[in-house]
């Protein structure tokens, strides 16, 4: 090879090294053809942990007569069981939803496949409940929105062995817009109605109309999850557990100071974790405290404030988040400072969305903040023992799940932390 030639391929080859990623085109919002389903059929079916050992089962109807009725067994077609359930609907503005049900099924065998039927009719559904033990996997995915990055992020988190999804709000982004909380509902059917998603809310799901309408009646309504069986009285904020972890879903739109419902209810529940039973103890909120990124700055500040020294006092592991379109990764860290018994905080809000990504960061980048970048992906946390952890963040670039960021986490449950932190934790919970 010509000397010449050997150094403009040496060059290339550098460029290529030393270059920045290259973020692909936002991609359209998906449009979805009329449903053709029966009026009896279930549509929009998703499960959610609902208490030890069981699941709650969502769908909507058309048939008004249709009743909240699941039959499940762990054969397929062969149903030893059958639970019974409680239906609601909603009206929003010219807008009427159909049938929403929710009911719970169980006790059920941990990590067990299950054949279930909804409404006592339409076809037959399949879910797999998680392991009682270690090792258990996690899929994260916020900001999802319905475009064709959401449905790349989904075929991706499709393609991982996951056992439960956690989303840190912002799921359809219906924004008002009713009927895209059904297309958005049939879009995730395929997942959710598999494995249960346990979800919290964002920005795009308040949807509240001054002196008209209350925020989140769409969310509540749909997105059930198991807030009166961990003690609290508001769907926008519980708690549930999993293979030796205590979850915990936090809002960032209700009220959360020391006087609020949302604030005596977390120090009621941190409480009682018991960390020999639930090593990892991990918390999800929708508006990131850490955040490096120029888009939404400071808007977390007021919740930082208020929560924070009582999740550092609790010893959190893990903290996810996301509103902010991008990914960023920290170290351990508490009032703003690296800190060994603080929470790694992680922000995932780049599923799919409509608004595109958030590119710009901030310079220099902040002693805590260890990996950021501007593209869309998903979140995997496998919990591979009482002690350590394994987090991965996947972009998708050209349709293909590359693996952009991972980290073994150790658990702070044998840190010392706990008994250092044991005073500062009963002073908070003693307090007014």
């Amino acid at each position: 090879m010509e000397p010449k030639l050997v150094l403009f391929v040496f060059l290339l080859i550098s460029a290529a090294a030393t270059c920045e990623y290259i973020r692909p085109p936002p991609r359209k919002t998906l449009h979805f053809p009329w449903n053709s389903k029966l009026s009896s059929h279930p549509q929009q079916v998703h499960i959610s942990l609902a208490g030890d050992k069981h699941m709650r089962v969502s769908w909507v109807s058309n048939d008004k007569s249709t009743l909240p009725m699941v039959e499940y067994g762990t054969s397929p077609g062969r149903y030893s069981n059958k639970s019974q359930g409680e239906s609601t609907s909603y009206s929003y503005l010219f807008y009427s939803s159909g049938k929403i049900h929710h009911t719970i099924i169980g006790p059920l065998e941990d990590n067990t496949v299950y054949y279930y039927r909804c409404g006592g009719g339409g076809p037959e559904y399949k879910l797999k409940t998680p392991p009682a033990q270690f090792p258990v996997m996690f899929a994260v995915a916020g900001d999802l929105g319905q475009t064709g990055w959401t449905k790349s992020t989904l075929d991706h988190i499709d393609l991982c062995k996951y056992d439960v999804h956690l989303l840190p709000g912002d799921l359809s982004y219906a924004d008002y817009i009713q009927h895209r909380w059904d297309t958005f509902g049939e879009l995730v059917e395929p997942l959710a109605s598999a494995r249960p998603w346990m979800v919290t809310q964002g920005n795009h799901e308040k949807e509240s109309i001054m002196f008209f309408k209350d925020g989140f009646q769409s969310y509540n309504s749909r997105w059930k999850m198991p807030y009166e069986e961990s003690g609290s009285s508001s769907n926008l904020y519980y708690s549930f557990e999993v293979a030796g972890a205590h979850i915990i879903m936090l809002g960032s739109y209700t009220d959360y100071d020391e006087h609020s419902d949302q604030y005596n209810w977390l120090k009621a529940d941190v409480a009682k974790v018991d960390r020999k039973k639930t090593p990892w103890l991990i918390v999800l909120f929708h508006v990131p405290w850490y955040n490096s990124n120029e888009a939404h700055q400071d808007e977390g500040d007021r919740m930082l404030a208020a929560m924070e020294p009582l999740l550092h006092a609790a010893s959190v592991d893990i903290v996810l988040a996301g509103h902010v379109h991008a990914y960023e990764r920290t170290e351990r860290v508490n009032k703003g400072k690296l800190d060994p018994c603080g929470a790694v905080h992680i922000t995932i809000g780049d599923g799919g969305n409509r608004e595109g990504l958030a590119s710009k960061y901030k310079n220099p980048q902040p002693a805590w903040s260890v990996f950021r970048e501007a593209s869309f992906g998903h979140g995997e946390l496998k919990l591979a023992n009482s002690t350590h952890a394994y987090w991965s963040w996947h972009r998708n670039d050209d349709d293909e799940s590359v693996r952009s960021d991972q980290v073994w986490i150790t658990s702070l449950e044998n840190s010392g932390c706990i008994a250092e932190k044991k005073h500062e934790l009963m002073k908070i919970l003693s307090g007014p």
